[in-house]
């Protein structure tokens, strides 16, 4: 099981047709099209860096490993829960374990795009900030996995097993087109901020009662990542607190800009309104 399917090379090559193909349905003046195909394209250039940058580092890979027992270490010298302990509860459960490596490999990328076209679709006001999120916080966890630091499990010391290897559904086993996925950028964990990011997004901007379930995500994402030994609780909790840091700059620059800076809320400013009245007021005979 394979979840990259292109290689980098592939991935700009698409985009650069996106792109091309958003300027020439601007020309024709189709504006939903031509914007649903730029912002297909800048996701796409995003997965290339992605792809680019785990393949990059700026110290040797020869101390990821002990970078790895290092976080473990401190973990628990913290009182943090073993993660081995979680890895373990669940392993005489094939079918949880079987669940859990498929939602790791899928679900990160299904639920981000299927939010990130509700979003253009139904609720284009709040497409913008969301969609800058997600490229900020990529990015900010993108530069700090240019220090190369290998997941749990790669510590089988520890007592972590790879179970995605066990089951035969590792999606580091093999190339896909050329792709073999960089296995030593575990710090900090994109999964779990990219959950995150879909809770918050839908609990802003949605309206139904039923949007707070969507917190089972991140929870079942966290979850997820720690028993099949994918990140350390440590790789989330870096996660996340670059996600708020990039929040708290969106709401710094916003109110620099004179709006509100709250994700998800569309300010109407006094002379907007004085002129939407008099554009829908009756005329005067």
């Amino acid at each position: 099981m394979q979840n990259l399917t292109l290689t980098w090379q592939a991935s700009a090559g698409a985009s650069a047709a996106l792109y091309a193909s958003a300027f020439a349905a601007g020309r024709a003046r189709r504006a939903t099209p031509a914007a649903l195909l730029r912002e297909a394209g800048t996701l796409l250039a995003l997965f290339t860096l992605w792809q680019v940058v785990g393949h990059l580092s700026v110290m040797s890979t020869d101390h990821a490993l002990d970078r790895a027992e290092w976080i473990h270490r401190t973990e628990l010298a913290f009182g943090l829960p073993d993660e081995v302990a979680w890895q373990r509860a669940v392993m005489p459960h094939p079918w949880l374990v079987q669940g859990a490596n498929y939602y790791y490999a899928t679900m990160h990328f299904g639920v981000m795009l299927v939010l990130l076209l509700w979003l253009f679709l139904k609720h284009r006001e709040n497409y913008a900030w969301v969609r800058t999120t997600v490229v900020a916080t990529t990015a900010a966890c993108l530069l700090i996995q240019f220090i190369p630091v290998a997941p749990p499990r790669m510590l089988p010391g520890n007592g972590f097993v790879d179970l995605a290897v066990q089951y035969g559904q590792s999606v580091y086993g093999g190339a896909v087109a050329g792709v073999v996925p960089d296995q030593l950028s575990a710090m900090p964990s994109v999964h779990v901020a990219w959950c995150v990011i879909v809770a918050v997004a839908v609990i802003v901007v949605g309206r139904s009662r039923w949007r707070w379930l969507v917190v089972v995500h991140p929870v079942l994402t966290v979850v997820v990542v720690v028993v099949t030994a994918n990140h350390f609780w440590a790789d989330g909790a870096v996660a996340v607190a670059l996600l708020l840091v990039v929040y708290l700059v969106q709401h710094a620059t916003a109110g620099w800009r004179g709006q509100t800076g709250v994700p998800g809320v569309v300010q109407v400013r006094p002379e907007d309104g004085r002129r939407e009245a008099k554009e829908h007021s009756p005329a005067v005979r």
